[in-house]
This record gives structure tokens, C-alpha cells and sequence, in this order.
């Protein structure tokens, strides 16, 4: 233990352990961080005997982050016990190749639900002999629909066996799952709210949907994070926000159900070896990741409950370090805000978006200017900025010169506006309907201007017949407007227009 830098035992270890030892079942409330892996683990390897060639310690974790996770931790404490056999089952790997290591037996298996199932109905791993069996987050199990396949899983190992359920959360359904299938369960609560939350300088920065992209960015660029996860709420969310800071010039990746295994090891193996600054990532695929380096997390999306949000931000300040949790809420999140606050017992420290002075203080009063000295800041930033710059410099010099930025339309109709009112006052002394006269022509009277309107109005030969002395060919009114009959295409008269003359004349 001590060689793993371990020398003091964490309160869930503390209470955990002696009742594992004793043989009991155990049902503990506890959150990431606080050290639960280790208080499962270490009695479990205590009890395996190496001289016998099956598996028997089983642990079953939600997603194959956690799982890896775990297999981690398995293989730091059994470098110097010769003969302990661990092997992870997941999702995303070649069956055959675990087949065949499960034929070489083995003590301790980590597998993921689905994986484990697939080899129980292949025949490729009996669980008849397992001794102890561990729930690791049950909440997410449940949570992400693997009721059933942990109900099965359960029934193939045997009654006698010791079941330990580990959970951040404690709903309803887990609840009910222990009361199934275990046998008078121990309680234990860790209250690891204050634990994890303590070194965590928590930020509330007011912003909109339209607006939230542009507020991280500026963060980003005022905090220089050593290291950072930002969580979205869902897949296509963190693949627009990658992809939108990639194109800034951000060291950013994804991680998110929708990338094959092999890719989303090999983010996390990046990120683990900070090769990457910025780590876009969804609640499930970030379960169990568990990086020191992390000075930073970002909730792009307001979780939804207050368990959630102690999970997110208790990536950062771990091992007695100081971490910064930012959350950007929108007005419609308010309600989310209100269920966080009252979960965990406090308010969140509003800021603005702007101010890197104040933001960027540490709990201590003291400024922190971060360990990479910007590098998130690249030429593709510097580019955006000058190109503000730019923007306020013209405005500038619009504003010297007397008039603003695309106004000379608003200066054009200002100044047609006194020409109008010119017009109209250049003949104080006439009343309106002398200005109409005018307007109509001197010398004219209404009707004679109606009679020139009408003949204007006249066909080419009505005219002609006018101007020789002829009568004119009637005239009708339609739709309350005079329309001249004009001829057909023969050139003769209508019909009904001959008829009309003829009556006229007797």
C-alpha cells in the first residue's frame, strides 16, 4: 500500500473493509473519488487462493472505462503476489482472444454486462464458484437499462456467494435490487460531499444558448487550464463542440458512446498522458476516468440533479490539489440550478464572462495563471482577436468622422426628411386646394381635365373619328370604371354596339 502512495485509509475504506473481512454483505453510498475501488479490492485479492484455477471474485461495472479503470488498480496490487490472475471482459475486443484466456483460468474477472452474458451463453466462463460479487456504480447500470442483464448475471452465480453494491446515488431500483438479492446488507453512508467538494472553487457564469460557445472559449483563454474535461449532455452535442473547437485551434478530443473501443482507449490513453489539453466528453464515457492532472471541469450542460453535478466536478481537485468547476446555465436552466444549489449546500460564486482578474483567483486570494502558459491559446485565436480588434478600430474611426458603421441609410432618409418639410412650407400662403391646382396645371377646371384623361384613355380610331367630327363609338362603365368599346378582329362593331346607334337614331 504504501508503495502506491498510500498510507492513511479513507473513511469508506475505514468502514468498508472490516465488514467485507467479516463475510457480510454491503450496501455503501459513496462518490467517485473517495476511494470505494480500494475498499472492494483489497479484501477480494486477500481471499483468493491462487491454487485454485477459477474465477472467484467477479466485479461488474457499467461502461468499459470504468472497467479498464479497475483492471488498472487490480494489476498495481498484484505486481508482487506471483500466481493472481485478472482479466477484463468488454465489449469492443476480440471474443476469441478472450476466449481463450478464460481457458487458462482465472481468479478475478471485471466485465461489463453485455460482454459477460455474451460469454455465459457461449460457455466460455462459469461463475459457479465465484466468492464474492461486486456491483460497482449500480446507479449507471440501472440507469443506462441493464436491470436485466444484472438479474441474470446475479442468478448464475451462487446463493451463498458475498454480494457488495457500490453506488453514488441510492434510487428506488437499487434499493429494491438489494433487497432481491442480498442477504441482510450492511448500510454504510459516506457523506462525501464535503469531501469531494473541498478545493473546489465552484463558478456560475450566467450565459445564453446562442452565446455559450463563444463564454467558454473566452474562459478557456482566461483560465489556461492545465488539463480539462467539459461535459455535455449528450453525443451529438460533444462532437459539434470538438469539432467547433478543434477549428479555433484548441487541443480538444471526443469521448462519447458512438466511437469504437479502440478509439475511445486511445483518447483517454492521450489524455492520461497529456498529450491533450481539452476533453469533450459525456457523463457515461467519463465514468471512471481518473487523471490527477485535472485542474478544470466545465459543465457546458447544467447536469440535472445535484449527485450528478458532485460526480462531474469531483474530476478536479483530487489528491489535495485546488480545481475550478464552471457551469454556464441559461436562463431555462434555472430550475436545474435551484435542485444543485439545495443539493450541496451552498450557492454557486456568480461571475461574468469577462474579467480574467477575478475569475482566475484562487481560493486563497492568490492569482493563478495555470502550468501550460496558454498553449489552448494558438495562431487560429490570436486570428479571431485581431480580427475584433480590427472591427473596434473602424468603428472607432466611424465615430471620429461623426457617423457609425452602416448608417448612411439612416443618415440619407434623416436628411430627405427637411427637404420634404421644405417643400411643403415654400408657399405659406396657399391653401390645399390651391397646391392641388397648381399640382393639376393652370387654366383647367376638374372636368375638363377628366375629358382629356378620358380621350387619352380612347382607341386609335375613336380619337381620329373625335378630331374629323364623328361621333364617338359609345362608352360603358365596368366594375365602376369607363372602358371604350373597341372593335373585333374583322373590324366591325359589335352587334349589340350597331343595334344601340340604330335605336339612338329613330
Amino acid at each position: 500500500m504504501k508503495k502506491n502512495g498510500i498510507a492513511v485509509p479513507t473513511p469508506v475504506q475505514q468502514q468498508t473493509i472490516p465488514v467485507v473481512l467479516a463475510g457480510k454483505d454491503v450496501v455503501a453510498q459513496a462518490q467517485t473519488g473517495t476511494g470505494k475501488t480500494l475498499a472492494f479490492l483489497l479484501p477480494m485479492l486477500q481471499r483468493i487462493d491462487v491454487s485454485k484455477p477459477y474465477v472467484q471474485g467477479l466485479i461488474v461495472a457499467p461502461t468499459r472505462e470504468l472497467a479498464l479503470q479497475i483492471t488498472k488498480e487490480v494489476r498495481k496490487l498484484v505486481d508482487n503476489q506471483n500466481g493472481v490472475k485478472v482479466l477484463a471482459v468488454y465489449g469492443g475486443q476480440d471474443v476469441e482472444r478472450q476466449m481463450q484466456k478464460l481457458q487458462g483460468g482465472r481468479h478475478l474477472v471485471i466485465a461489463t454486462p453485455g460482454r459477460l452474458l455474451d460469454h455465459l451463453r457461449r460457455g466460455t466462463i462459469q461463475l459457479s464458484h465465484v466468492d464474492t460479487l461486486v456491483l460497482d456504480e449500480a446507479d449507471q447500470m440501472l440507469h443506462m437499462g441493464f436491470l436485466a442483464e444484472v438479474e441474470e448475471v446475479i442468478r448464475n452465480t451462487p446463493s451463498r456467494r458475498q454480494t457488495l453494491l457500490f453506488s453514488a446515488t441510492m434510487p428506488g431500483t437499487v434499493r429494491q435490487l438489494a433487497e432481491r438479492f442480498m442477504r441482510k446488507p450492511v448500510d454504510i453512508r459516506i457523506r462525501s460531499e464535503r469531501v469531494t467538494l473541498t478545493g473546489i472553487r465552484q463558478i456560475l457564469i450566467e450565459t445564453s444558448d446562442r452565446a455559450k460557445q463563444a463564454t467558454l472559449c473566452q474562459v478557456i483563454d482566461e483560465h489556461r487550464p492545465y488539463q480539462a474535461i467539459i461535459f455535455c449532455r449528450t453525443k451529438r452535442r460533444a462532437s459539434t463542440l470538438n469539432e467547433a473547437l478543434l477549428a479555433q485551434g484548441y487541443d480538444s478530443d471526443e469521448l462519447h458512446g458512438d466511437l469504437s473501443q479502440a478509439k475511445r482507449e486511445q483518447v483517454m490513453q492521450r489524455f492520461r498522458d497529456v498529450k491533450m489539453q481539452l476533453l469533450v466528453a459525456t457523463d457515461v464515457a467519463a465514468r471512471g476516468l481518473d487523471v490527477e492532472g485535472i485542474t478544470h471541469v466545465f459543465n457546458y450542460d447544467i447536469p440535472q440533479d445535484a449527485e450528478s453535478y458532485i460526480h462531474r466536478i469531483g474530476r478536479t481537485g483530487r489528491a489535495g490539489n485546488n480545481g475550478y468547476a464552471i457551469t454556464f446555465a441559461a436562463p431555462r436552466d434555472r430550475v436545474y440550478l435551484e435542485l444543485i444549489e439545495r443539493g450541496i449546500g451552498q450557492k454557486l460564486e456568480k461571475r461574468g464572462a469577462s474579467g480574467g482578474t477575478d475569475l482566475t483567483e484562487s481560493t486563497d486570494g492568490s492569482s493563478r495563471t495555470g502550468r501550460t502558459g496558454g498553449s489552448g491559446r494558438t495562431r487560429a485565436t490570436d486570428k479571431r482577436r485581431s480580427n475584433e480588434a480590427d472591427r473596434g478600430r473602424r468603428g472607432e474611426r466611424s465615430r471620429a468622422h461623426g457617423s457609425k458603421p452602416g448608417s448612411s441609410k439612416r443618415e440619407h432618409a434623416r436628411s430627405e426628411k427637411p427637404q420634404r418639410d421644405q417643400r411643403k412650407q415654400a408657399r405659406p400662403g396657399q391653401s390645399g386646394s390651391e397646391r392641388r391646382s397648381e399640382r393639376q396645371g393652370p387654366g383647367q377646371s376638374g372636368s375638363e381635365r377628366r375629358s382629356e384623361r378620358q380621350w387619352q384613355g380612347q382607341a386609335g380610331p375613336e380619337r381620329r373619328s373625335e378630331r374629323q367630327g364623328a361621333k364617338p363609338t359609345s362608352r360603358k362603365r365596368s366594375s365602376g370604371a369607363f372602358s371604350a368599346t373597341s372593335p373585333n378582329r374583322k373590324g366591325k362593331a359589335p352587334a349589340s354596339a350597331g343595334r344601340r346607334n340604330n335605336k339612338r337614331t329613330r
